[in-house]
């Protein structure tokens, strides 16, 4: 029988001993009057050995516990911080302290009553008086010092992650911070909050393949969204003039250090504006979110200090190609753009300028930006739901921008296309696409054409990866660090347990 097996073994057994005597083990409810991060602020000024009258009711996860006889101690842990408890002979009942030797252990949940005085060793504490145990826990914690290490156990078991590694919970606090700052800026400038289908009948907004689903009662197939994008231009064509949503996107994709099969966006669209508009306020969004959590524009990350100040540089794909690559793709014939890429071992989407210079940008440039910067002016094949670029007399580039920091793209932004006619062609093309074995292109969406036939004006879109903006903010290295429940690969399921 191996150590954690004993150990279960006792804890059941002090689990039916309690219930013979008749204490519930897990009552359904305690009266929690305080919480150990206040108690500590509000007696922050009590000296060493100073003893106080206050009563207090606290509740929280015993973290340890050392028993020297006449006086013992332990740390109870809440959702908001750490207060030692004392149980001392001259102090605490002695029925209580021989009840809670014997059948409280680490890990298991309790409610003490007691009142409030610092130790010599300048410890705050709880003289206890009552204890009520609230939940018994039988699995035992992992050992302090060499338990819970394992990066895919702490992901896979984000409960233990969360008790074990403190600073785990200071990440999805900052995060919270980071959401609710998003929400502030966009609220305060008159933006509205909407939201949109995760469930959608036809799926589109972004070049992903979808998880597909399906709907018992109608007998009919749907799709876990990949994008809120038609969604929420409907809203522009039905009146709104300023719309925004934080909400989970669905792509069945890769899963790296950057991508969770569903991850948090924020997708936001304006009226009268185009992607000029779209990145100030993406730049100004990243200053407002950086100061209100850190009280700074600089970050620092992977050993680098980013700093997010604006005005953000801007380059177009065709002068980051021929800054980091070395080659300038508007002199270049398609013959010789296509050498290129055979040489260097970059696999096109497609057999056009346009996708050899989507295919040469990120394979040879995208990973070697670190500090924040626009990259605009993409081409024509990236997207079927932009404007076409002002100024390009060969109809070869849209007006599109993805912001690009440590490597890897923060957003998306368009001039969003409203042209229903054109729209409706460069939809047509997508799904011949997809029907030819595309997986990554768009169906054709007959109410999308419907409303813009109805009329949308000119309007600018950006979506904004949460996730990637809180692991540069946190200074996490793995999107998975900053998501509570990232998706793991099932193990094998084990036998269960006969209690």
């Amino acid at each position: 029988m191996g150590r954690q097996e004993e150990i279960v073994n006792e804890r059941l057994k002090k689990l039916n001993e309690l219930k013979e005597q008749g204490i519930d083990p897990y009552p359904h409810k305690y009266d929690k009057k305080d919480n150990a991060s206040n108690l500590q602020e509000k007696h922050k000024k009590l000296k060493k050995g100073e003893k106080t009258k206050t009563k207090v009711k606290i509740a929280g996860r015993l973290r340890g516990f050392r028993d020297l006889g006449k006086i013992s101690f332990g740390i109870l842990q809440d959702g908001t911080g750490k207060i030692q408890i004392t149980l001392q002979k001259d102090g605490t009942p002695n029925k209580l302290i021989t009840f809670f030797k014997k059948y409280i252990d680490i890990g298991d949940f309790v409610g003490v009553e007691g009142t409030i005085f610092r130790t010599q060793r300048g410890e705050l504490s709880v003289l206890v008086k009552k204890v009520k145990l609230l939940s018994k826990s039988i699995l035992p914690l992992p050992e302090k010092w060499y338990g819970l290490q394992d990066k895919e156990e702490r992901y896979r078991k984000r409960y233990l992650d969360l008790i074990m590694n403190p600073e785990v919970r200071e990440v999805f606090d900052k995060r919270e911070k980071i959401i609710d700052a998003v929400r502030e800026f966009m609220k305060a400038r008159e933006f509205r909050e909407v939201e949109t289908p995760l469930l959608q009948t036809v799926y589109g907004g972004a070049n992903a393949k979808p998880f597909k689903t399906y709907l018992n009662i109608l007998n009919i197939d749907l799709y876990l969204a990949i994008s809120p994008e038609l969604y929420l231009k409907r809203l522009i064509v039905g009146g709104y003039d300023k719309v925004f949503t934080i909400a989970r996107n669905f792509r069945n994709e890769g899963i790296d250090r950057w991508h969770n099969p569903e991850f948090t966006m924020a997708e936001i669209y304006q009226a009268y504006a185009d992607y000029n508009d779209m990145m100030k306020l993406f730049e100004d969004l990243y200053v407002y979110v950086a100061k209100k959590v850190n009280g700074s524009t600089k970050v620092k990350f992977r050993g680098k200090t980013i700093d997010f100040k604006k005005p953000w540089k801007r380059m177009t794909m065709v002068q980051a190609i021929k800054k980091y690559a070395g080659i300038d793709v508007e002199k270049k014939t398609n013959k010789e753009l296509f050498e290129f890429i055979k040489k260097n071992k970059i696999e096109p989407k497609g057999e056009t300028w346009g996708w050899a210079v989507h295919a040469i940008f990120e394979h040879l440039c995208e990973g070697k930006i670190e500090q924040p910067i626009f990259v605009l002016d993409h081409p024509l094949e990236t997207t079927p739901l932009c404007k076409l670029h002002r100024k390009d007399k060969l109809c070869r580039l849209i007006e599109r921008f993805e912001p690009i920091c440590m490597g890897v793209e923060l957003g998306n932004a368009y001039s969003e296309l409203n042209n229903p006619v054109l729209q409706r062609t460069l939809l047509e093309e997508q799904e011949k696409m997809l029907s030819e074995g595309d997986q990554e292109a768009n169906p054709y969406d007959e109410d999308f054409i419907n409303a813009l036939e109805i009329g949308m004006p000119p309007t600018g879109g950006l979506g904004i990866g949460i996730d990637r903006m809180v692991m540069l903010l946190t200074g996490q290295d793995s999107i998975r660090d900053v998501i509570l429940f990232p998706f793991m690969k099932p193990l094998n399921t084990k036998k269960r347990r006969q209690n």
